[in-house]
């Protein structure tokens, strides 16, 4: 499904990349914030569990120097937790195994074929569980 509501025309394949679309979860899950924190450092835990609902930082493009304000919580979860050894293991469930390999990759598009050697799954399976009617945690085609 696309931002309006419809239905998109393009079958998603093993190929397409599928990335995390923070802008539909956060309009269809009021409880994001606390799955975002679950997935925090033990660390990262503790400097986040007095913030309130927003923690906007400036944040600086390495490219472009653009300086722009992004959350917190997702900035740090991607650049530091997701990042540390334990963050991608083999007993997390399928859509949270992509998640998390979706935020470790600093959630740049990755496609199903590319998912299923870091989850150990088939991508067939990943393409079904991600293409069907239902979203899961945001993850979306990229084109979408």
């Amino acid at each position: 499904m696309i931002a309006s509501g419809k239905f998109s025309l393009v079958k998603p394949t093993i190929d397409t990349p599928f990335k995390i679309d923070f802008e539909w979860w956060k309009t269809h899950d009021h409880n994001w914030r606390v799955y975002l924190f679950s997935f925090l450092c033990a660390e990262h835990q503790q400097v986040f569990e007095n913030v309130g609902d927003q923690a906007w930082i400036d944040w600086i493009d390495p490219e472009t120097a653009e300086v722009t304000q992004v959350d917190g919580l997702q900035h740090i979860l991607m650049t530091h937790c997701a990042l540390q050894p334990e963050f991608v293991n083999s007993t997390t469930t399928l859509v949270d195994a992509v998640f998390r390999v979706l935020l470790s990759n600093g959630n740049t598009p990755i496609s199903p074929a590319e998912l299923s050697e870091r989850v150990n799954k088939p991508a067939e399976t990943i393409l079904r569980t991600l293409s069907g009617p239902r979203v899961y945690q945001g993850i979306r085609p990229a084109h979408s």
